[in-house]
């Protein structure tokens, strides 16, 4: 089996950037150890995306967006932000910005199948599933992958967008940046007693922040609750009436009462930044390169860009006839998308640590920055327009 470009990860990160690629006369191969899944509209999907403008308008750019659009979206046009520890909030609002939404609400599967679908309609992206991986021998003019049933597969470059645990990131040798969040995060859809009000509700508490993102049906939510191990595990323990209980108190009630919760899925929240993004003939793109606190939503924006931004300097090398496999071509991505990540790294940092602190001068203070910046219009634009 041999391939111009072999990418590691069929998720949306890998499968937005092979469907970027394709545009060229390059044979791709997108593998996976795992086969994706037919996604279902009769129940949600526990996680989901916040997408932006940008992260939007590269699904329209590859012909997927009208694909999630027919299946299932729930756009948002009011953020409604607020300080447990005092009266600061914050309101964000489509209008400041001159638009119909702020962004859309997806669940990943939608986005992935859409991708999936995208993919199998082009000839030269071959998708191989399942498929497990042992070993990677890269020499000056090749790279060589070796499968667990013995067979091999070559290519000119490949690309790992395997996860924050990349297979691929690991045999190459590259090192992390790494920190525990000291945070565990719940996820689940949540039925609520009120409409959501097509707003995304997020409530900052000593313990972590709680989000509750709205989805099509306008009594049902997506939640994720970042909070401390020993909290998650507690709430973990609950029985499903008192859980509800629970959170509807930690959300103040907005939404009236939880009446419904599906089942809890729990994972721990990790920083993780690869310090370097690219070697000769290889490349990191998403969770392989960095993960970010989920506090924003972010994470899959970021790892979008990365896919975005790699195709960008590939096919710009193809057209001036040059090679994509160097290092010196590869590293015009890293330069271009490392800066931008760390920076959103640290912003994510910093607002925990900022809403973790439980002294009075800092609440005071942050408090006050929420109320000015809420009446601030030019400075709420400015937010809203980097996010």
């Amino acid at each position: 089996m041999q391939y111009d470009i072999t990418i590691i990860g069929s998720g949306i990160v890998g499968a937005t950037l092979a469907c970027l690629l394709s545009k060229h006369p390059l044979k791709i191969a997108l593998i996976d150890k795992r086969t994706p899944t037919a996604w279902s509209d009769q129940f949600y999907d526990t996680r989901v995306s916040a997408i932006t403008h940008a992260s939007q308008q590269l699904f329209a750019d590859i012909g997927v967006w009208s694909t999630i659009i027919a299946k299932r979206v729930s756009p948002f046009r009011t953020m409604q932000v607020w300080d447990a520890a005092g009266s600061g909030a914050i309101q964000f609002n489509c209008t400041e910005l001159g638009k119909q939404y702020l962004g859309h609400i997806i669940e990943n599967g939608v986005i992935h199948s859409a991708l999936i679908d995208a993919i199998k309609q082009r000839d030269n992206i071959e998708l191989i599933t399942p498929i497990e991986l042992t070993a990677i021998n890269k020499n000056d003019d090749v790279v060589t992958l070796t499968t667990a049933d013995n067979k091999t597969l070559t290519s000119q470059l490949i690309v790992g967008a395997d996860g924050a645990h990349s297979w691929l990131r690991q045999q190459a040798g590259i090192e992390l940046r790494h920190y525990d969040y000291q945070h565990t995060a719940l996820v689940t859809t949540v039925t609520t007693e009120q409409p959501h009000q097509a707003t995304a509700w997020q409530r900052f508490m000593a313990q972590g922040p709680l989000a509750l993102l709205p989805l099509a049906d306008p009594t049902h939510c997506s939640i994720v609750w970042s909070t401390l191990p020993e909290h998650a595990q507690h709430l973990l323990a609950l029985k499903e009436e008192q859980f509800n209980r629970e959170l509807s108190m930690a959300f103040e009630h907005r939404l009236g009462n939880i009446t419904k919760v599906d089942k809890l899925h729990s994972f721990p929240l990790h920083m993780r930044h690869a310090k370097h993004y690219v070697q000769p003939r290889l490349a990191l793109a998403g969770d392989a390169a960095h993960t970010i606190h989920p506090l924003a939503g972010q994470g899959v924006n970021l790892g979008l860009l990365d896919a975005a931004k790699l195709a960008e300097v590939i096919n710009t090398a193809i057209t001036k006839n040059r090679d994509y496999t160097n290092l010196h071509t590869l590293r015009k991505y890293e330069r271009a998308r490392k800066g931008h990540n760390h920076a959103a790294i640290a912003v994510m940092e910093g607002f925990k640590r900022l809403f973790a602190n439980q002294s009075l001068p800092v609440i005071l203070a942050r408090n006050w920055g929420l109320t000015f910046t809420d009446h601030t219009r030019l400075l709420k634009r400015l937010i809203m327009q980097l996010v």
